[in-house]
């Protein structure tokens, strides 16, 4: 891998195309497992609201992004507006994603024709909505000076009929006419009607309208392998937004919401950087696809309960699996409650609290303690593993070590690693405290005492 000096000396002496400040987020060219931001390599980690940052106008999203930049977390989920949800939903209290009646706000402007099913007039298909768009820009603005990258997240399935009843592209919310379609086929090639050249204006006009922006990734649709969206009609979008970009000097990466849990991805799409997974745990999706030498995120959690240490470990463990993206999904973050302090329900599908996101930046501060473009999953190293509830290994051999463990201990644990003096450092992923002990031998096996825990614990070993 290139010395940062060495690529310095070779911008001045040979005018090198070196990123800045100006340069999108994209695949690290040494190693596309993860991100360069501004010059620098990068993972996304946070715990965010639920999608409806803009769409809905109750929401102040500078107090949020103020959060997430005070919270050390760098990235945010993004839904544009042709999916909105009803109040009650998936029993979400508060849910951003259901704005109060005329509280409603997407890319197509209302009519003068009363009669949208959730209040107020109808939309105009063929018109935009220039406060929306003025709305966006200022909320990538925002994110942008705080060093938040944005998931725009361009579509999302109906679930049922309920959602559908609310969208603008359903005939009964817009004047623009168009036969009734069932909501399973909205997301296709040759059953949606006019509905795919509306698809393909809206995500034209986005592209062209967010075009300068850095801290951006196009996401394609949340959640494709539900009502009824096609293979075909995710690469037709794919598509779309790479020809709008052809002749932009700055391009965009495309990321695609492959599945729940985990799946094998084959004759992956060429745009796509990265491939998002939802509630991955345990994190076999990095494992299935980490030869695709790409991204591999987990930009979805919930329905595991309330519990701030369910998503503190998904999210340790998916990064020390071999991912670069975690998005807790945050339930703490409503209108009222943009600095995440809302005391949600029991009855909430997931988690997410103040002292969770601390917990986060602890795993986003300890990551960058590593030269971690240089690392990738290893199951070589730890010995015994049957001891563990589970167990994730970063690596460089020889070199440096990164160690995540569920269990409790203290634990007497055996590393297969080749012979010479490394520092440990053991640390609390809960708490961020961290003990350096002294320096070790290997004689090709390192053996280690941890510290007293109770759920996980993560250890640091550089060679000296």
């Amino acid at each position: 891998m290139q010395s940062p000096r060495l690529i310095l000396l070779c911008a001045i002496l040979f005018g090198c195309n070196t990123p800045d400040k100006t340069t999108p987020i994209r695949l690290h060219p040494d190693n596309p497992h993860y991100f360069q931001y501004q010059g620098k390599p990068a993972l996304l980690i946070t715990s965010a609201e639920h999608y409806g940052a803009v769409i809905n106008l109750d929401f102040d999203y500078a107090i949020y992004l103020e959060t997430l930049a005070k919270d050390n977390l760098n990235l945010t989920r993004v839904f544009t507006g042709p999916y909105v949800e009803p109040a009650g939903a998936f029993h979400i209290e508060k849910n951003t994603l259901a704005p109060l009646p005329e509280k409603f706000i997407c890319p197509w402007a209302r009519s003068e024709m009363p009669g949208f099913a959730d209040g107020g007039k109808k939309f105009d298909l063929s018109k935009w909505d220039e406060a929306y768009f003025s709305r966006l820009h200022d909320f990538m603005k925002e994110a942008e000076k705080r060093n938040i990258i944005v998931e725009l997240t361009l579509f999302c399935p109906f679930y049922g009929d309920h959602q559908w009843q609310l969208s603008p592209l359903n005939p009964i919310n817009n004047i623009n006419g168009g036969e009734s379609i069932d909501r399973t086929h909205v997301y296709t090639l040759d059953k949606s009607g006019n509905l795919l050249s509306v698809q393909e204006t809206l995500a034209r006009k986005i592209v062209a309208e967010l075009k300068g922006y850095p801290n951006l990734i196009y996401e394609i649709c949340n959640e494709p392998y539900f009502g009824g969206v096609t293979m075909e009609w995710q690469h037709h979008i794919a598509d779309v937004i790479t020809e709008a970009e052809k002749d932009f000097e700055n391009k965009h990466i495309i990321s695609q919401n492959i599945a729940n849990g985990s799946e094998v991805i084959n004759d992956p799409h060429p745009s796509v950087s990265v491939f998002n997974f939802h509630y991955a745990t345990p994190p076999v999706a990095v494992k299935h696809n980490y030869r695709l030498n790409k991204v591999i995120g987990d930009n979805e959690t919930g329905f595991k309960g309330n519990a701030d240490s369910t998503y503190r470990k998904e999210g340790w463990a998916f990064i020390f699996a071999g991912g670069a993206l975690y998005n807790n999904l945050d339930y703490s973050f409503t209108a009222e409650h943009e600095n995440g302090t809302f005391k949600y329900p029991a009855t909430q599908p997931g988690g997410g609290s103040p002292a969770l996101r601390k917990q986060l930046a602890v795993l986003k501060d300890f990551i960058n303690t590593f030269d971690f473009l240089e690392m990738k999953p290893d199951t070589t190293v730890l010995r015994d593993r049957y001891m563990f509830s589970a167990a994730e290994v970063l690596s460089e051999n020889g070199k440096q070590y990164g160690v995540y463990l569920f269990g409790k201990g203290p634990l007497n644990i055996r590393l297969s690693i080749p012979a010479g003096t490394y520092s440990v450092t053991f640390l609390n992923p809960l708490t961020g405290e961290s003990h350096a002990g002294e320096a070790v031998k290997s004689d090709g096996e390192l053996a280690l005492t941890t510290p007293p825990f109770d759920e996980d614990v993560a250890i640091k070993i550089v060679r000296e």
